[in-house]
């Protein structure tokens, strides 16, 4: 399985914080791609986000990161300062 977690305004948008889901998928890109067959939300928010943040075991990733089963999958938005 791979633990996903999803942050801030994601979380809300989603309805959820975290999820497990089967550990089929080579990298983070695949993944994103699997997630966003779920609907439009998903697909806008994960797949045509360019600005999507990811981490990969509390490491800064991007799609083509590899993911393995005990892996967790985070997923952010693009953080502003000021």
């Amino acid at each position: 399985m791979v633990n996903i977690l999803y942050f801030a305004s994601f979380r809300e948008v989603f309805g959820q914080a975290q999820e497990q889901i089967p550990a089929q998928f080579a990298n983070v890109g695949e993944l994103i791609h699997n997630l966003a067959e779920r609907g439009e939300h998903w697909r806008e928010i994960l797949l045509e986000n360019a600005q999507v943040q990811i981490a990969v075991n509390h490491d800064i990733a991007n799609r083509d990161t590899p993911i393995k089963a005990g892996d967790e999958v985070a997923f952010f938005p693009p953080v502003t300062g000021g």
